[in-house]
């Protein structure tokens, strides 16, 4: 899969703006502020219809506009596609090869991206929300079985929270309507566990690899942490025990509000040397594990779907050392995947590991090829 050019109209400092690139790795260099996150936040937007950006000023139109344009045309085996995301105040529509999607779902996958960014040491050190964000959307785009499940079950899980309320406050109401409830959240439950839990363990078969080629040491694994111990995810051994422990806990979801157990719980630990990386990594640590996670994904998005990913680093090399930025590059270089990074500079870079990739200079909205 590759992203054979971008065109962007009103997005962010962007005006207009149109870039080819290049089908392995793409560096945009320039000074902080002047757009180089722009343009990954752009083609991430482009695949996923939403930015990776946290806590970013969230109005990406240009100042006085009524609507921004992101349009690329993706590139797998011979196949051509035309995607094309139009954003206004009050709307986003989607289009694929000039028609419209009336399901975000159907657009979704047709561009595929993994994200590494600086804030990503939240992934680390963060609340177990943002671990899973992170599968949530790494999930989303290999299996559209995981997205429209995970819909289901959070419309699921809002009802059954505002029954809940409904019951503490009225004595009379029908239980039996808040068990019709729970084995409908079981159903979807049973499936986010199972892809939640295969996932992390094809992680776990290529991350501890991932780490050594960038940092020369090893013993990198992440382990998952449902709320709820399950002794295997089997689809009956899930039953059951959801089944039991809602059965359980009945009185204390009650006084609560709101449903305590289950996915929407979930959490995952980066360890490293049998340390919890949250409590006892240094931030080089925890930024090298996530950055590993990520590269882990590489692979098992091939795997699952035939096609490589498109990898985008943000300001990678900020908190690198020259011989671990060098030797990224070349676990990059050796893997046949587009790439997109920013940075302020490529001094003491090897050049052999630059050799086919495009240079970018970005200066105030303004990108051209060096």
């Amino acid at each position: 899969m590759k992203l054979v050019k971008i065109t962007l109209n009103n997005f962010r400092n962007y005006s207009n703006i149109l870039i080819t690139f290049n089908q392995n790795m793409n560096i945009f260099i320039g000074d902080n502020a002047q757009g180089k996150t722009n343009l990954l936040e752009s083609i991430v937007m482009l695949a996923l219809t939403k930015s990776h950006r946290v806590g970013v000023y969230p109005n990406i139109i240009q100042f006085g506009k009524m609507k921004t344009t992101i349009k690329g045309t993706v590139r797998r085996d011979r196949i051509i596609t035309k995607l094309e995301l139009v954003i206004s105040e009050n709307e986003k529509k989607a289009k694929i090869n000039g028609t419209d999607v009336k399901k975000i779902s159907d657009y979704i996958s047709n561009l595929n991206v993994i994200v590494f960014t600086p804030e990503d040491l939240e992934i680390v050190k963060g609340s177990p929300n943002v671990r899973r964000n992170l599968l949530n959307i790494q999930l989303s785009q290999i299996s559209k079985q995981y997205l429209n499940t995970y819909n289901e079950y959070n419309k699921i899980l809002k009802t059954r929270n505002e029954y809940l309320k409904v019951l503490f406050n009225n004595s009379i109401a029908d239980k039996d309507y808040l068990d019709v409830l729970t084995d409908k959240l079981i159903e979807k439950a049973i499936i986010i566990y199972q892809q939640r839990k295969n996932y992390l363990d094809s992680v776990n078969k290529i991350i501890d690899d991932c780490y050594k080629k960038i940092t020369d040491e090893c013993g990198l694994c992440v382990i998952y942490q449902p709320n709820i111990d399950f002794d295997s995810y089997e689809y009956e051994e899930l039953r059951k025990k959801l089944k039991y422990t809602y059965k359980k806990n009945y009185l204390k979801e009650l006084n609560y509000g709101m449903t305590l157990y289950g996915p929407h719980r979930d959490d995952f630990s980066f360890i490293l040397k049998d340390n919890n990386l949250k409590f006892f990594g240094s931030q080089g640590q925890q930024r090298l594990a996530v950055l590993s996670f990520k590269l882990a994904e590489i692979d098992i998005f091939n795997d699952i779907n035939g096609t490589m990913p498109l990898l985008l680093l943000d300001d990678i090399f900020s908190e690198l050392d020259l011989k671990k930025r060098n030797r990224l590059l070349k676990f990059i270089g050796s893997r046949d995947i587009q790439s997109f990074l920013t940075t302020t500079d490529l001094k003491n870079i090897n050049k052999r590991y630059l050799d086919n990739s495009y240079i970018y200079k970005v200066n105030d909205g303004k990108v051209e090829r060096k």
